[in-house]
């Protein structure tokens, strides 16, 4: 049916889209019939399965196939227009997460320098422990739901932390979450309706690009740089798209690494309120910085900006304590979002945190965690540059770098031999709003000192 050719400088995976797509226009594949297998075509062609399951989670993403379960992938009955957008709208299928789901947070793979965490080694375990041991001594009450914006004493922490970030709130402007992808995804469906302009950094956050394109958001990416934004770009689409709001990162944003300058912070708020539109600052960084710097929050003490942050990145992700600080109203409203669909998040892990952040070697933990990734960062750099990757900044601070080299087109080529290998890499096309091919790939630093990692990226980079 289709005729692959290796030697072509267009991916495998972008051919077998393209094929497929023709011959769904032209009618050689109608509605309804069958799709060959993954392994069937993988075999018939001669190329990865990984490679083969990547163009059809794309072929359903785009709305020519639809995936179903055991029985496998049929041509879809489905409008085809000039403006279409691929990726856009409600009819966005999850099935794109696969790669997510199966290999980005699969924990089975030995070396994951495109993974998302630290090492449990570099958290503050004995801190947890300790945290631990003093809920057991104080006998605390585990009956009922707790409160339904969180721990009390805990909200009162992160009140003074803000202070501390010249953030001013009170506790009742705080709402603890179950990490801060349960704030994401309450801020997400509280402003987000179909069809709505939401602009997004690009590349951006995986987790919210899926989430929004569910809500059936039109997602329109703002081009990060290596000192913050294309400020150029961002006032065109902002002019032309009107969006309802802007989620993004500004500080040692993931996956790029960037971090946004003061003066692009400014022009971010300027835009937000010429413009109209609320602006969700994800900050979860911000206990990685070394640097002390202004936020789109304390810019704006939260008149137009949603702030979140959380405890994930440095006291564990298993304990799963986040939250969002925003103005009084609106923070009433994601409170009882909160509570519809969750009722209240756990106060016993609520307690714990506070309890590590109340131990006395808290702030010693952060500041031996800021050198270890600074140290971390340098070694991979250095490793990466000698290779032949050029690198999109380098931030020496926060886990992630972002790197291409150039030979390589599209990063989930090289991604999917990687996972045969053990290792987990981290591909472009899964941080772009519009699942574009991408030779880009996020390294973890904390995650890329083993040396079988440098030595298959240089194998694999000598041999194109």
């Amino acid at each position: 049916m289709l005729t692959l050719n290796p030697q072509s400088a267009t991916p495998l995976v972008l051919q077998i889209v393209d094929g497929f797509r023709l011959a769904i226009q032209d009618g050689s594949l109608r509605p309804g019939s069958k799709a060959p297998s993954i392994r069937q075509f993988a075999h018939a062609h001669g190329v990865s399965v990984f490679t083969v399951v990547d163009a059809y989670d794309r072929l359903v993403a785009q709305g020519y196939f639809a995936s179903r379960p055991h029985s496998g992938f049929f041509v879809k009955q489905r409008p085809v227009s000039n403006t279409e957008q691929p990726g856009h709208g409600p009819n966005f299928s999850f099935d794109s997460m696969w790669y997510l789901r199966r290999i980005f947070e699969n924990r089975a793979l030995r070396m994951k320098p495109g993974c998302g965490w630290l090492p449990g080694d570099w958290l503050f375990q004995d801190g947890v422990r300790r945290s631990l041991r003093g809920l057991a001594a104080d006998d605390v009450d585990l009956g009922g739901y707790g409160e339904p914006k969180g721990y009390p004493p805990l909200r009162q922490l992160v009140r003074d932390l803000l202070a501390e970030q010249e953030i001013a709130v009170s506790s009742e402007q705080v709402l603890l979450t179950q990490g801060s992808s349960q704030a994401i995804d309450l801020v997400a469906r509280r402003l987000v309706r179909p069809g709505d302009a939401v602009l997004v950094d690009d590349p951006g956050y995986p987790n919210l690009l899926f989430s929004l394109r569910f809500l059936g958001a039109r997602l329109i990416g703002v081009p990060r740089t290596p000192t913050g934004y294309d400020l150029g770009a961002l006032e065109r689409l902002v002019a032309q798209h009107q969006p309802k709001v802007f989620f993004t990162q500004p500080r040692l944003q993931s996956p790029t690494g960037s971090v946004a300058q003061l003066a692009h912070l400014h022009r971010v708020m300027q835009l937000a309120d010429k413009h109209d539109f609320l602006v969700v600052e994800n900050d979860i960084y911000a206990d990685l910085d070394p640097e002390p710097r202004p936020s789109l929050a304390s810019l704006d003490q939260l008149n137009r900006v949603i702030y979140i942050s959380s405890f994930s990145k440095t006291i564990s992700p298993n304990i799963r304590v986040g939250y969002l600080a925003a103005n009084p109203d609106l923070l009433e409203d994601l409170a009882q979002l909160k509570m519809i669909s969750g009722l209240t998040s756990s106060e016993f892990s609520e307690r714990l945190a506070h309890g590590a952040l109340m131990d006395g070697r808290w702030r010693k933990h952060l500041k031996g965690l800021r050198e270890r990734l600074a140290k971390a960062h340098e070694g991979a750099a250095s490793r990466l540059l000698e290779i032949g990757f050029e690198l999109f900044s380098e931030p020496k601070a926060g886990i992630f770098l972002w790197a291409r080299h150039p030979a390589i087109p599209d990063a989930a080529e090289l991604a999917y031999k990687a996972a045969e290998q053990d290792i987990l890499l981290g591909p472009g096309h899964l941080f772009s709003p519009e699942l574009q091919a991408s030779p880009w790939l996020r390294f973890n630093v904390a995650f890329s000192d083993d040396p079988a990692i440098m030595s298959f990226l240089e194998q694999q980079c000598q041999a194109l």
